[in-house]
């Protein structure tokens, strides 16, 4: 009785699982844009609050201002 019971637990327990998969993909259509100055203003907050080092506010600084758009 009680491997039956572990067998019918083991089955259920993946019926489970499998059943919360679902559909795991998300399509996301449009694009937002950001300003550079946006992103600018949020790296300078990053800096101050102690998110990143200056090191990295520089060198992100500089990827931000060398991009064409």
């Amino acid at each position: 009785m009680r491997s039956i019971s572990s067998s019918v637990l083991a089955v259920l327990v993946c019926v489970l699982i499998a059943g919360c998969g679902g559909d795991t993909y998300v399509k996301v259509q449009g694009t937002t844009t950001i300003s550079k100055g946006q992103e600018l203003a949020d790296l300078q907050r990053a800096l101050d609050e102690g998110a990143i080092d200056r090191r990295d506010y520089d060198r992100l600084h500089k990827r931000i201002l060398d991009r064409p758009h």
